[in-house]
């Protein structure tokens, strides 16, 4: 199902994996494509407004074997049984 309303659309999503490359098209010319997960919206997919908004990337200039983990920061408290306290609760 698509619907449109002036420059949004919704769409559902297999019909997004089906298609994922005109509906980025579309979001590329500045349409939003709302995506629907059985008729309920649970994203939007928007145009980049301007090229200073653009993301820039560049291949990485360490290998990610020659960093260094960080190093044990003693916090004073046990995070895995916060961690088993909060699944207890739920």
């Amino acid at each position: 199902m698509t619907t449109k309303r002036g420059r949004e659309r919704a769409v559902r999503i297999a019909e997004l994996k089906a298609q994922l490359s005109k509906h980025l098209r579309s979001a590329q010319r500045g349409e939003i494509i709302t995506v629907l997960d059985r008729e309920m919206p649970i994203a939007r997919i928007v145009p980049i407004e301007r090229d200073g908004d653009r993301l820039i990337t560049s291949p990485a200039t360490v290998d990610w074997k020659d960093i260094e983990p960080p190093r044990h920061v003693p916090i004073g408290v046990d995070v895995v049984a916060l961690l088993l306290e909060d699944r207890r609760r739920r």
